[in-house]
């Protein structure tokens, strides 16, 4: 493993664990690392990690659901043997009315490859509307253009 490699993965890994210092203590900062993990899963490759995060009443678009939701995913890793998610400009905030509705706010370049060098990639504006389920921030509604 390279040097640069290594300190990458340092400050990443790092970067994750102050932002889930204090979440438990912090609803903001809940809903940021729900966030992040989010990125983080779909990266990963881990549809049940993904699906875990999902509200019970899922929608995207305002239509497809849960099961929608798996089958593009498994597509989606199946198709490529690397996924990248790059979040940029990212903003969560909670509902100032509705303490238990939180939302983020992205423009997400997604872009997947079977080697190195991505062989597609698409740029979305998204909105993503958490609902507080149990303690843990569960993605609610998904939308974007």
């Amino acid at each position: 493993m390279s040097m640069r490699h290594l300190a990458g993965s340092l400050f990443i890994s790092l970067t994750l664990l102050l932002a889930g210092c204090g979440a438990d203590d912090d609803p903001q900062a809940a809903l940021e690392a729900a966030a992040q993990q989010l990125q983080d899963n779909i990266e990963g490759k881990s549809t049940g990690a993904v699906l875990d995060q999902l509200h019970g009443d899922f929608l995207a678009r305002q239509e497809l659901d849960r099961e929608w939701a798996k089958r593009t995913m498994t597509l989606l890793f199946l198709r490529h043997k690397n996924i990248k998610v790059i979040a940029l400009g990212k903003n969560s905030w909670i509902d100032p009315a509705i303490s238990s509705k939180g939302y983020t706010e992205t423009q997400v370049g997604l872009s997947g490859a079977e080697g190195l060098i991505p062989d597609s990639a698409r740029h979305y504006s998204v909105k993503l509307e958490w609902w507080l389920d149990g303690g843990e921030w569960k993605l609610a509604r998904l939308d974007w253009e």
